[in-house]
């Protein structure tokens, strides 16, 4: 396949319509890319259980193996557990998944040894530049001698790291709801939580990639609202979603309603503070404003950054850092490599509600002080133009800044709000978070207008 690459290759990972887009003929040119930029004589591959994610694993696996670096096929896996094993067998790592798309879509998510991010410039766009000069030339000269491919299980190590760091052996008896979304929790959920005082209620187990009972985006509020249902029906004292490659964890109270990823990453910040106490806590720029006040009151140093993962993980190498969150409840974790991993985050939050006898309602109350607008999308035929408006109408404001981290935010004594552009869509994404909802409906439909004028 011929294929134009910009259209798939973002900015962090590999995503697209297969096969349309792309193919298991272009994977096998990605894997030898891969094997060319990362200089790895050895490599890890998992993927998830998507209808065309076997075949694009093993076809890229071939690719890297006809370079010379001998694969190890993990198979169905989690990206979190994908990342585990890039760390513990210090092996550059590539994931076959799209996370919470559409079942006709599937992608690449990369890492160097130890799970260092694989990011547009950290190799990304010289991968890039590989598969479509092969794709056009033809593929590479084949090694002398050629890797080797053979497989392994880590999904039992992978459950025993987690557990091994944080107790959850004392905790009070829990009714746990867990939506898998027919995605990858299905694997690993039964497997991590198996041992522990936990009353688990199975929904969409079943790994199924054409996602037959609702989509694996569990941000998207119609996508909890069967989870939601059945914590009430239950009597349930949490609820937890999964993204459909397992890496991020949606909670849910026991009244059923939703609980803020700002919450979440405050709640584990203080829990991990308590064990490394002045530790350093990353938080990108449109978490909540208790995020940064729950780690002052905890000791600690919060550090803001943009939005994305490869730039959470920069930022947690360079400053070493114990933990990161961000709102779309992707979760850090030094102890992980510095990796996202949302069953970890979920085993803190149930360690936390196991080890006191209050309600996670009552718990969460604590880390969950505004009220927020949540992600807030506008097509626009220009994203500077619409900005530049918002922008003028602000600057200048009395006690009010602007700053460019990422996107414009602008910041008053009682609100503040972000509006980025998307990388790969004609949007604009807007979050306003207010002391009060009456403020931030105010704040909201003012910028809103803005943006909105002339298109």
């Amino acid at each position: 396949m011929t294929a134009d690459l910009s259209q798939i290759v973002k900015a962090y990972d590999i995503r697209g319509v297969v096969p349309d887009q792309w193919d298991e003929a272009l994977a096998e040119l990605f894997g030898a890319a891969f094997v060319r930029v990362t200089d790895a004589d050895a490599i890890v591959v998992g993927h998830d259980m998507r209808p065309s994610s076997p075949g694009l694993a093993s076809a890229f696996a071939r690719g890297a193996a006809r370079l010379g670096a001998d694969v190890t096929l993990i198979g169905l896996c989690s990206t979190d557990q994908l990342y585990f094993a890039s760390g513990s067998l210090d092996l550059p790592g590539a994931m076959f998944t799209a996370s919470h798309n559409p079942a006709q879509y599937n992608g690449i998510k990369m890492c160097r040894a130890g799970a260092a991010p694989v990011g547009q410039d950290t190799g990304l766009a010289d991968i890039r530049a590989l598969a479509e000069e092969w794709s056009e030339k033809g593929a590479p000269e084949a090694a002398a001698t050629p890797g080797t491919v053979t497989e392994r299980d880590t999904l039992q190590d992978y459950a025993a790291h987690l557990k091994g760091l944080v107790d959850l052996t004392g905790i009070r008896p829990l009714k746990v709801v867990v939506d898998a979304g027919n995605g990858m929790g299905g694997h690993t959920v039964p497997t991590v939580f198996a041992g522990l005082p936990l009353d688990t209620v199975p929904m969409y187990f079943e790994l199924d990639g054409t996602f037959p009972n609702h989509e694996a985006n569990p941000l998207d509020p119609k996508n909890i609202v069967d989870l939601q249902a059945r914590v009430r029906e239950e009597g349930a004292d949490i609820g937890l979603a999964f993204d459909g490659d397992a890496d991020r964890c949606f909670v849910v109270d026991e009244r059923g309603e939703p609980v803020s990823p700002s919450a979440i990453t405050a709640l584990v910040a203080a829990r991990e503070l308590a064990k490394h106490p002045g530790g350093t806590i990353i938080h990108n720029l449109i978490t909540s404003w208790s995020v940064p006040e729950v780690v002052r009151e905890q000791g600690g140093e919060a550090v803001r950054t943009r939005v994305g993962h490869s730039f959470i993980k920069e930022e947690m190498a360079k400053t070493g850092a114990i933990f990161g969150g961000e709102h779309s409840a992707h979760y850090y974790f030094r102890d992980f490599w510095n990796a996202d991993t949302g069953m970890l985050a979920a085993l803190h939050v149930l360690a936390a509600l196991g080890g006191q006898e209050g309600t996670l309602s009552e718990l969460v109350a604590a880390y969950d002080r505004y009220a927020s607008s949540g992600e807030i999308n506008s097509t626009v035929t220009d994203q500077a133009a619409s900005t530049a408006r918002v922008r003028a109408a602000y600057e200048g404001g009395d006690g009010i800044t602007l700053d460019e981290l990422d996107g414009l935010t602008v910041t008053a004594a009682d609100w503040w709000f972000n509006l980025r552009a998307s990388n790969t869509e004609p949007l604009l994404r807007l979050n306003v978070e207010a002391r009060d909802e009456a403020t931030v409906a105010r704040v909201r439909d003012e910028v809103l207008a803005l943006v909105r004028a002339t298109d």
